[in-house]
């Protein structure tokens, strides 16, 4: 095998955001495959904000990247050449590839999954991969969503968060209310994604503006930035309301652990729940809630947007544009 294999690894842990010194630009030949494995050209990366914890060597539920490894990722790509029964040339499949344009995978494993046909590659690794789950079973299963529920949503204008709020609706959520930066995000999605509301973070009083919003309190809460807006969240709880803890992207690029938030004792008060979860706990039940989410997507229900950047070396700015408030929807590098 001649060809060469471009691929991003980790040069040093970042300070606060990636930058030109966090990751090298590598080439390297492509391996021979072995019996039993098969070659994955990469097509399209899956950008999420997990993959900067990743960068730190802090323990969490996957061990950190090391320094001269490949930036771990998912993808989509096209087999194409295989010595495995279980991959055929020409198929599509998506899973973990990394930051690079090709990866070698052992057939026996199920390293990646055949892209069923008519599933395009952004929605694989988007609203039906683990993005849409996630949002599908942290409202569904942590959250625990009911009818007449008034929900907030941070991250609203998000991959996650989007879909999030939208499945809150759907389940017959009361009132959904998204926080989103920018008069552009908030509006979008209220028109389009039909949510009731939306707190414009960079330029409101989040905690005057939920207090209007949310007069009774919020039953749900899904959090997917931490810090500040985590704090005023909770100090505006309803009683027997739920804090699920999806991610805490205001705090990722900090130096410091943040603070703890203040308002904790709400949770005393208002005999209120917050629980954390990974998402890697629900892979058996994918196929059943991907099931129901792409029935809500051909019913109309349900909306996805995608954000793409063009070029493996564009990679690092393209996970900076999720820190910056730069997307809105999906952030996927195509190669």
């Amino acid at each position: 095998m001649t060809e060469q294999n471009r691929r991003l690894v980790l040069a040093q842990r970042p300070t606060g955001l990636v930058d030109e010194s966090t990751t090298r630009l590598e080439t390297v030949p492509v391996p021979e495959l072995e019996e039993g494995q098969a070659l994955v050209k990469v097509r399209y990366l899956s950008i999420d904000p997990t993959i900067r914890t990743w960068m730190d060597d802090v323990p969490s539920y996957l061990p950190p990247i090391q320094i001269d490894e490949v930036i771990r990722s998912g993808g989509v790509g096209e087999i194409v050449e295989s010595r495995s029964a279980a991959y055929q040339p020409g198929q599509m499949v998506f899973g973990m590839t990394g930051w690079q344009d090709y990866v070698v995978i052992d057939g026996g494993d199920g390293a990646m999954q055949v892209l069923p046909d008519g599933v395009p590659p952004g929605m694989a690794i988007g609203i039906l991969g683990v993005t849409g789950m996630t949002a599908y079973f942290g409202m569904t299963d942590v959250g625990r969503v009911a009818d007449g529920d008034v929900v907030v949503v941070s991250g609203a204008a998000g991959a996650t968060g989007s879909a999030a709020g939208q499945i809150a609706k759907i389940k017959g959520a009361k009132k959904v209310v998204g926080i989103a930066g920018g008069a552009e995000k908030c509006a979008h999605i209220v028109d389009e994604l039909g949510f009731d509301e939306a707190i414009d973070y960079k330029n409101e009083d989040v905690a005057k503006r939920l207090r209007q919003a949310c007069p009774d309190g919020i039953d749900l809460y899904f959090d997917n930035v931490g810090g500040s807006i985590l704090n005023d969240c909770l100090a505006n709880l309803a009683m027997r309301g739920c804090v699920v803890l999806c991610g805490a992207i205001s705090t990722y690029n900090s130096d410091e652990p943040p603070p703890g938030p203040s308002n904790y004792l709400t949770l005393l008060v208002n005999r209120g729940r917050m629980e954390g979860f990974i998402i890697l706990d629900y892979l058996d039940r994918f196929p059943d809630a991907q099931i129901e989410m792409a029935g809500w997507i051909t019913e109309g229900k349900i909306k996805s947007s995608e954000h793409v950047v063009e070029g493996l070396e564009k990679a690092p700015d393209a996970l900076n544009l999720l820190f910056s408030g730069g997307n809105t929807g999906k952030v996927i590098v195509a190669l």
